[in-house]
C-alpha cells in the first residue's frame, strides 16, 4: 500500500517552468514504478510520463517530450516533473500514480493522488 500527495500546482504564464512533487508513504514505495497523469479540463485522462523504480527508464507523451523531466528521489520517497516551456494546453489537474507494472495506461495503475491543478495562462 502506498499513498501519493502532489503538490506545486499554480496558475503561471505561458513559456513559464513549474516542478510538481509527488510525496509517497509506504514501505514499499521504492519497488513501484511511478507515472504522472493529467486531466485537461472536459476531457478525459491522459499520459503524460512514466519512472521505473529505479530511475533508470522513462517515457513521455509525445505531446511533452523535450519539455517535461521525471524524476524521483527514494531516499525522499518523492517523484518529481519538472515542466517547462508551459502551453495554456498544458492546462490540466496533475496526478500522479504508483504501481508495480510499467506501463501507461491510467486503468492499469493502482494507487492514485488527489491531483494538483496546473493552470497556463496565454
Amino acid at each position: 500500500q502506498v499513498q501519493l500527495v502532489e503538490s506545486g500546482g499554480r496558475l503561471v504564464q505561458a513559456g513559464g517552468s513549474l516542478r510538481l512533487s509527488c510525496a509517497a508513504s509506504g514501505r514499499t514505495y521504492s519497488s513501484y514504478a511511478m507515472g504522472w497523469f493529467r486531466q485537461p479540463p472536459g476531457k478525459e485522462r491522459e499520459f503524460v510520463a512514466r519512472i521505473s523504480w529505479s530511475g533508470g527508464s522513462t517515457s513521455y507523451a509525445d505531446s511533452v517530450k523535450g519539455r517535461f523531466t521525471i524524476s524521483r528521489d527514494n531516499a525522499k520517497n518523492t517523484v518529481y516533473l519538472q515542466m517547462n516551456s508551459l502551453q495554456p494546453e498544458d492546462t490540466a489537474v496533475y496526478y500522479c500514480a504508483a504501481d508495480y507494472r510499467w506501463t501507461v495506461r491510467g486503468t492499469e495503475y493502482n494507487f492514485w493522488g488527489q491531483g494538483t491543478q496546473v493552470t497556463v495562462s496565454s
